[in-house]
């Protein structure tokens, strides 16, 4: 048997190359790979606690899912759904937060990060990680593709999964964290990695204009016959290889090796940029995806939370 994949994204804003080869990529690679039943879910309330407008809300959901049916994840040989259409998620969690401590949630990084700014911290931030574990453990999940650093969402599933174990009864899998190994570190257009927090953002279904403007505002050292900022980004599109060549030929050109790097791009993203516009014209079809993956989440996790109540004697 297949084991199950689980993932979820926050849709929290447009995607850029380094979400595409630091993550999104991946999630297509191992969908592709058949060796996994994969469950893909837009944490829409996870979301909640960074936007808090209807109109932005409904916007990014709609684009998300867009977004990663434009990069070839396919719908019909994976379950792409809303967390906020499968009610078993916050309730479960409701659940879970009758087991687990606030010293122990103290210890998750998004409330230190928060702690570390001294911004006022809501319930839905403290509390996220076992709202994450209850995404994670109604499938059944066998594996959640991480980073090196989000290990910790998955360690904190397994220890609220074997809480409840010990005290209900063998009820969930733990999960095993599937660490996504040789995924590049994409530096931004400043050197520093792309974040749309910095501003520093090659974006993933750019214009050829949006492409000129990112690439031409890259940082280069003067000093250096080879660009470090412009190769760095330049080799996740052509071989190294080929680069040695380009860049021996090209030392100090940095115009040549920028539009050489715009060349490329452009040519990776317009495929692309063309496939998602044609998905983009068929909103209600986006939205039926949404749809029957909501069917399908509601169809496992309804009956594994049947199996938790009846183990917790509610039912």
């Amino acid at each position: 048997m297949k084991k199950i994949l689980l993932s979820g994204v926050k849709p929290t804003g447009r995607p850029h190359i380094g979400n595409y080869f630091g993550a999104m990529k991946q999630f297509v690679d191992l969908l592709n790979s058949g060796n996994y039943d994969c469950y893909f879910f837009l944490a829409d309330y996870h979301a909640l606690n960074f936007i808090q407008n209807r109109e932005e809300m409904a916007r990014n959901i709609l684009d998300l899912t867009i977004d990663y049916m434009a990069i070839g994840l396919d719908p019909n040989k994976a379950t792409l759904f809303k967390q906020s259409d499968v009610s078993a998620h916050t309730e479960l969690s409701c659940i879970f937060d009758t087991l687990v401590t606030m010293p122990y949630l103290q210890r998750a990084h998004a409330y230190k990060d928060a702690q570390a700014k001294n911004v006022e911290i809501n319930v839905g931030t403290f509390n996220y990680p076992v709202l994450m574990a209850a995404d994670i453990l109604l499938y059944n999940t066998d594996v959640v593709p991480v980073g090196q650093d989000q290990k910790q969402h998955v360690e904190y599933a397994r220890d609220i999964a074997q809480k409840f174990n010990n005290v209900f009864g063998e009820t969930f899998k733990l999960p095993e964290p599937l660490i996504l190994e040789h995924v590049a570190t994409v530096p931004g257009t400043d050197g520093q990695k792309m974040s749309k927090s910095y501003n520093n953002t090659i974006p993933l279904f750019a214009t050829r204009d949006e492409i000129i403007k990112a690439v031409m505002g890259i940082v280069t050292d003067s000093g250096s016959d080879v660009p470090a900022n412009v190769y760095a980004i330049h080799k996740l599109f052509r071989p190294e290889s080929d680069l040695k060549t380009l860049y021996g030929a090209n030392k100090g050109k940095y115009k040549a090796l920028k539009e050489a790097l715009i060349e490329d791009i452009d040519a990776f993203v317009k495929p692309l940029r063309e496939r998602r516009a044609e998905i983009a014209k068929g909103e209600n079809t986006v939205n039926k995806v949404l749809q029957r993956g909501g069917s399908n989440a509601c169809l496992i996790a309804s009956t594994k939370l049947i199996e938790i109540k009846q183990k917790i004697g509610v039912l």
